[in-house]
């Protein structure tokens, strides 16, 4: 409530002064003859310098942005087609400041070139074809290129024979979480449906399926090294987005719909982060992290931890209050790692029968209706004692 209030009375304070700006340009009507809200030659100039003014700030502050921030790009990819995505990425940027460059410059060149002067006359014509054409065909042309190698690139993704060798894994979103499931020793996804979601099957896989009973849902994603991996991605709820940036891979989580993503891992976790960029970006991070520290210890909390690099997986569609909270870990494994660490885990059908196991029969007690009488012969007892 206190803060609607401070809103609420900044809007009348700026209205007050807005009111009085007013008043105050009104009586100085007619105090000075040539105060004319019409332009003259003087105000367009003005206006002319400053254009040229404001391209060269665009200029400036597009090169302290490559100096000051150009070391927060991804840096080597982490997937066979990675290459081929910065590689589109770059073309892209290059037209895209080469076009910026000129016409920016023509723009606001002509914007004082051609400003108001008292006498001068616009020169002006319905059409020109020559020009129409150039500025049509030219754009064409270069977007048609773009196009075309991006879908050459989406499709060299995409694409993977039946008959090769591929991994699935399913990527299950949720709010506010990921889960994984693993297709087991047959490399067939089971089926699932919302429907079957119950207690220890939060994937809502369809347990009768043959297909399903060697699937493992784990809530860690293990990936193996030059093995292509084939996601199948759902949603439960709405929908999410799952990013994994340093693969450059991207693919929405659609309710009632499954998408798919491939791509082959190049580079282990271990590996990645050997990697001199990589090594940079956390020294930098681990120094932050450090000042930071040392304010929180000087308020009596704990000193954050160093940080060290893993690979994520995040959603990227704002899904609601605890999206950015939305990640896991991705952890890249050698082929044989992952085969070990797979193993370990336990099916979804056995973890479903240990949950569902009928608990074990109570042990009778005895129940005594009626006293007992106990009767002891101490003739025997002491005849046993001595011997």
């Amino acid at each position: 409530m206190t803060s609607l209030l401070i809103f609420f009375v900044l809007v009348l304070i700026g209205i007050a002064i807005w009111q009085l700006t007013k008043i105050f340009d009104l009586t100085q009507v007619g105090s000075n003859s040539g105060d004319s809200e019409v332009a003259n030659d003087k105000d367009n100039s003005i206006n002319g310098y400053l254009m040229f003014a404001f391209v060269g700030f665009i200029y400036i502050f597009t090169i302290y942005s490559l100096l000051k921030w150009g070391d927060l790009v991804l840096g080597t990819p982490a997937s066979e087609h990675g290459a081929d995505v910065d590689n589109l990425m770059a073309i892209s940027m290059y037209l895209i400041f080469f076009v910026q460059t000129i016409t920016q410059f023509l723009l606001h060149y002509f914007t004082f070139k051609y400003r108001g002067k008292q006498g001068q006359k616009a020169l002006y014509f319905a059409d020109n074809n020559k020009l129409e054409a150039i500025w049509t065909i030219i754009p064409v042309i270069v977007l048609a290129g773009l196009i075309l190698y991006g879908l050459y690139t989406w499709n060299n993704i995409m694409y993977y024979d039946d008959e090769e060798e591929v991994i699935y894994v399913e990527l299950y979103a949720k709010q506010f979480g990921w889960e994984v499931r693993y297709s087991g020793e047959d490399n067939t996804l089971g089926k699932a449906n919302v429907r079957f979601i119950e207690g220890v099957n939060t994937l809502g896989v369809d347990l009768s399926d043959p297909a399903a009973q060697d699937d493992k849902v784990v809530n860690e994603l293990h990936l193996p090294k030059g093995k292509k991996i084939v996601f199948k991605m759902r949603s439960q709820d709405v929908l999410h987005s799952a990013y994994m940036p340093h693969f450059r891979a991207q693919m929405n989580c659609v309710p009632g719909m499954i998408t798919q993503f491939a791509f082959v891992p190049n580079m282990t976790t271990a590996e990645m982060r050997e990697d001199e960029a990589i090594i940079a970006k956390v020294d930098k991070i681990n120094k932050i992290r450090a000042k930071k520290s040392i304010d929180l210890v000087a308020k009596g909390e704990e000193a954050l931890e160093p940080y060290t690099f893993d690979y994520l997986l995040l959603c990227n569609k704002i899904c609601g209050a605890s999206h950015y909270n939305m990640q896991m870990k991705i952890v890249v494994d050698t082929p044989e790692d992952f085969k070990t660490w797979l193993s370990e885990k336990p099916t979804l059908s056995s973890q479903w029968a240990e949950a569902n196991a009928p608990a074990p029969a109570p042990t009778p007690e005895v129940e005594l209706t009626e006293p007992m009488e106990v009767v002891i012969d101490t003739t025997k007892v002491v005849a046993q004692i001595i011997k």
